[in-house]
């Protein structure tokens, strides 16, 4: 963070401060709510969480190098006490976002924002110091404290912003104002929280209005919900997709053997060949979406295209790929799913397993309310459509549903199977699984499938025991 002392932030989040001998003190290092992060100079944040309070840490943070810690009661070491913890430090991260001066870019959309938001970071980074959302951190705590992670070095902030309902991402972006709004797409994620697509692309569109006149709004062409709200922003708009009227746009868009994305990439200063290391066909609009924000940013094509084709993915469980000592590819996309993601990732799989025996091992999607059945069936079938080897649905009802959408569409016999748990589907991939294999793994972060991925790839690195 920028150096700030306690009593300027006192003044910035109307606290009141108790037991610090020196408010001229300053914060020099990190603003944190983990008590293992904190470092000297930091200034730590205490949420009272259903099964932590975080002000029962206070004295253990200061005498780690906190400098003082945020707080809603008095806590017998330097802290800054205000009504609202939550409040406050969206206050703070509005007031640093203002002395910072650099370009702020928040993205929102139903699929794809963390992946998307990773490779527009390591493309900027290639231009100027950028600091970026750290894993999925999209919320009204996660996204005030990566603006907060911002130095006076900082030239590019790059925000993802998560909703829940109407009214979330207006209330991001109060707290950190982009001047680039970038929204990917209008899918069914949390659509049974929603209510319905439109509501969606309500919440996401309010990412758009919030841009001043001197923005840009990078709009999604081949999404019809994300196209309209062009309507609704003063700000320049920019189309990206694979349409001839994006104005950022790919061509020959194929996969390598190995699943990898390759096209040509056309800006308006010119076009440049992309292959990606990441996996999977929807990466493609992913890049796009990077490259109509660095081309706004003032990068050349060459550029654009080099930074995509050296891009990695940065976090966990994100279609993950390892392969194991005895040649069984594990593909580890454990970390969320919706239907547009499920069925991308089944898309992969299929592409990757070329001549290889292929598996996906699939939970439920969570909060698709009264669209759950349909949509689970759907992704059933669309593993049949694909020839996938054999699906493996793991968990209870939903699972059930992906499970009979297999069998019927015609997946009868031993190419489909309805498993208990994780645990299940581990003893089941260990006692069938054959070099050369190629496993996905996928569901909805409760579910917690990544056990099941890390389990097989300890079992390879122990020796190929499931090597037949």
């Amino acid at each position: 963070m920028i150096a700030l002392s306690l009593a300027e932030i006192a003044a910035v989040v109307g606290g009141q401060t108790h037991d610090i001998p020196d408010p001229s003190v300053q914060v020099t290092a990190t603003v944190v709510r983990d008590s293992r992060e904190v470092r000297p100079g930091s200034l730590f944040v205490a949420f009272v969480g259903e099964r932590v309070d975080g002000h029962d840490f206070a004295r253990q943070v200061v005498e780690a190098g906190a400098v003082a810690v945020l707080a809603s009661r008095p806590v017998g070491v330097p802290a800054i006490v205000v009504d609202d913890v939550q409040s406050a430090l969206g206050a703070l991260a509005r007031h640093v976002v203002r002395r910072l001066g650099a370009t702020l870019v928040a993205l929102t959309g139903s699929a794809g924002k963390t992946s998307t938001k990773d490779l527009i970071a390591q493309v900027l980074q290639r231009k100027a110091p950028t600091v970026f959302t750290p894993g999925s951190l999209n919320n009204e705590i996660g996204l005030p404290l990566t603006a907060l992670s911002a130095t006076e070095e900082t030239k590019f902030l790059v925000l993802e912003m998560g909703a829940r309902g109407i009214g979330h991402i207006r209330y991001l972006t109060e707290l950190t104002p982009p001047r680039i709004g970038l929204v990917l797409n209008v899918g069914s994620a949390h659509i049974g929280e929603f209510g319905g697509r439109e509501q969606i692309a309500q919440a996401k569109g309010e990412l758009v209005e919030s841009l001043p006149e001197d923005g840009a709004a990078i709009l999604n062409a081949d999404d019809p919900l994300v196209r309209a709200m062009a309507s609704r922003t003063k700000a320049k708009v920019v189309l990206f997709g694979e349409t001839d009227e994006a104005d950022v746009r790919a061509e020959n868009v194929r996969l390598t053997d190995t699943g990898q994305p390759a096209f040509r990439l056309h800006t308006p200063s010119g076009a440049s060949d992309v292959t990606m290391r990441l996996y999977g066909e929807h990466h493609v609009s992913n890049a796009l979406a990077a490259a109509a924000v660095a081309h706004e940013l003032g990068m050349s094509a060459s550029e654009i295209a080099t930074a995509l084709s050296e891009a990695d993915s940065l976090s966990r469980w994100r279609m993950e790929v390892t392969e194991r000592p005895d040649g069984v590819t594990i593909v580890n996309d454990a970390y969320n799913a919706n239907p547009e993601s499920m069925r991308a990732a089944l898309r992969a799989l299929a592409a990757m397993g070329k001549g290889r025996r292929t598996w996906a091992v699939l939970g439920k999607m969570a909060e698709l309310g009264d669209e759950a059945l349909a949509e689970h069936d759907a992704v059933g079938r669309l593993a049949v459509r694909l020839n996938v080897g054999k699906l493996v649905a793991v968990g209870g009802r939903e699972a059930s549903w992906l499970q009979l959408g297999a069998y019927n569409e015609g997946s009868w016999g031993e190419e489909s199977v309805h498993v208990s748990d994780a645990q299940a589907a581990v003893d089941l991939l260990r006692s069938q699984l054959r070099p050369g294999d190629v496993v996905l793994v996928k569901a909805s972060r409760s579910v917690g499938l990544e056990s099941v991925a890390q389990a097989l790839l300890e079992t390879g690195a122990a020796g190929g025991a499931d090597a037949r």
